[in-house]
């Protein structure tokens, strides 16, 4: 897979692209999602990154998921599309982009977790109520949407049952 950011970025400098991401958000049997403390940024996040050319969104996410944790997804959910002024970031390194991001949940998987040298500084599975304060900020509006659409809806059961 080539790296077609990375060769824009060549072109254009740090000015802003329109950036396509495919990213997943992991949740393990106990319920816990999984994060990775990125090192580019020091905030914790969900795994994911650009699509390529001609690359379908779901298997960028799986490749993404891959490269950055060891996992191999074996279902992946479309959650959302994230998009908008909240998602422009710009990069520590100057890189200025405007995501598009398509998150995908994933509760079946296999592989051991090893995180990606050079990218990834730690793997760890939080409670959804028990989140990290330093998220990142593309990653932050579509973790909290997802617990909070999660915590509802334990809230909603719980009710049910009494």
């Amino acid at each position: 897979m080539g790296n077609y950011i990375m060769d824009l970025r060549k072109l254009v400098g740090h000015r802003p692209l329109l950036q396509c991401g495919a990213s997943v958000i992991v949740e393990n049997e106990k319920g816990e999602l999984l994060l990775q403390l990125r090192a580019d940024n020091g905030c914790w996040a969900y795994s994911g990154g650009s699509v390529e050319p001609d690359e379908e969104v779901m298997e960028a996410a799986r490749r993404e998921l891959f490269e950055e944790t060891g996992l191999n997804a074996l279902s992946l959910t479309l959650y959302g599309v994230f998009s908008g002024a909240d998602m422009h970031y710009i990069y520590p390194n100057g890189d200025e982009v405007s995501n598009i991001d398509i998150v995908y949940v994933c509760k079946s998987y296999r592989g051991t977790l090893s995180p990606q040298a050079g990218e990834v500084k730690e793997l760890r599975f939080f409670p959804p109520e028990s989140l990290p304060q330093n998220l990142s900020p593309p990653n932050a509006r579509a973790l909290r949407q997802y617990v909070s659409e999660r915590l509802h809806a334990k809230t909603d059961i719980d009710v049910a049952q009494r």
